[in-house]
C-alpha cells in the first residue's frame, strides 16, 4: 500500500492547485469505500481549501469549518486531471476546483476511505499516532525510552504507528540494514547509541523516499499518474536470496507479522 513517502509526494503534488481554491462541487459516484464516504461532503459545494496537511498516512483537507480525512488504503491515488479527461472505472469521488481541474479519488480495492470531521487532530484515527518521523519529536532519547523492556522485534516497534507513523515495511527493511541492525533483536535490547544510528537512518531512508517519489508499488503512482522511483535504491526489500549489495552474503528472507523481512545475516546483528 502506499507509505508515508507516497502519501507526502501525493500531498505535494496537489497543494499547489488546493491551497485557496473553491470546490465548486462534490460528486460521490460510489460511497462504499472502507467507510462509506461521509454525506457532510455535500456542504463543501462552494468552500475554500485552506490547508492540505498530511498526518501519518492520511491528507488532511483543511476547510473554516473542519476538514476531510483522506487514506489512500491499499490501492487508492489522487489525481488531478482536466474535466475533459474520461472517468474511469474506480474514479469514485470527484471534487470540481474553481480552477477548472478535477480531482479525483480513484480506488480499485475501495479501501481507502474520504470522512468528514469537525475536530482532526482528534478524530478517532488520528488522536493516538506517534510523532512523525521527520520531526524533532522523534529521535532517541523518546525511541529509547519507550523501547525499555520490550521483547518485541525491532522490526515490529518502528512499524508500530503509536510509536512513530509512517516507517512502512519497505522503509523499516532498509533502515534496519542501514543501521546494521537485524529485525529478530528485541526493541528493549538495543543501546541508545545504536538508537540514535537507527533514527538517523528512519529520517534518511524516508527523506531520500520523498526526494525520489516514493517507493514503486504495483498499484501506486503520482499524483500526475507517474510511478515513483524509489525502489532503484532498495538495499534489501523484495531481495531476498540476492546478494548483499554491501559485503555479497546472501539476503535471507523471513515473515515477522505476515510481513517479508529481508535481512543480510552478516552486515545485521
Amino acid at each position: 500500500m502506499p507509505e508515508l513517502p507516497e502519501v507526502e509526494t501525493t500531498r505535494a503534488g496537489i497543494a499547489p492547485f488546493l491551497e485557496q481554491t473553491t470546490i465548486e462541487r462534490v460528486r460521490v459516484h460510489n460511497a462504499k469505500l472502507r467507510w462509506p464516504v461521509s454525506d457532510e461532503l455535500a456542504q463543501l459545494n462552494g468552500a475554500m481549501v485552506r490547508s492540505i496537511l498530511r498526518r501519518g498516512k492520511y491528507i488532511i483537507l483543511g476547510f473554516d469549518n473542519g476538514a476531510i480525512l483522506i487514506h489512500l488504503g491499499m490501492s487508492g491515488s489522487l489525481r488531478l486531471v482536466e474535466p475533459s479527461y474520461e472517468r474511469k472505472k474506480h474514479d469514485h469521488v470527484e471534487f470540481v476546483l474553481s480552477n477548472g481541474k478535477l480531482l479525483r479519488f480513484n480506488d480499485p480495492r475501495r479501501f481507502g476511505c474520504i470522512l468528514w470531521t469537525e475536530d482532526w487532530p482528534s478524530h478517532p484515527l488520528i488522536r493516538h499516532l506517534g510523532p512523525e518521523p521527520l520531526q524533532d519529536q522523534f529521535d532517541a532519547a523518546y525511541l529509547y525510552r519507550l523501547s525499555r523492556g520490550k521483547k518485541t522485534s525491532i522490526k515490529q516497534f518502528i512499524m508500530n504507528s503509536e510509536i512513530v507513523v509512517g516507517v512502512g515495511n519497505i522503509y523499516a527493511n532498509e533502515s534496519l540494514f542501514l543501521s546494521g541492525i537485524s529485525p529478530k533483536r528485541q526493541a528493549g535490547r538495543i543501546s541508545k547509541v545504536t538508537m540514535e544510528r537507527l533514527v538517523d537512518n528512519i529520517r534518511t531512508v524516508l527523506g531520500k523516499a520523498i526526494q525520489q517519489g516514493g517507493t514503486t508499488l504495483r498499484d501506486f503512482v503520482n499524483s500526475d499518474g507517474s510511478p515513483g522511483y524509489f525502489q532503484q535504491q532498495l538495499f534489501v526489500y523484495g531481495r531476498g536470496g540476492e546478494a548483499c549489495k554491501k559485503c555479497g552474503s546472501v539476503l535471507k528472507e523471513i515473515r515477522q507479522n505476515n510481513r517479508a523481512s529481508v535481512y543480510c545475516p552478516q552486515c545485521q546483528r
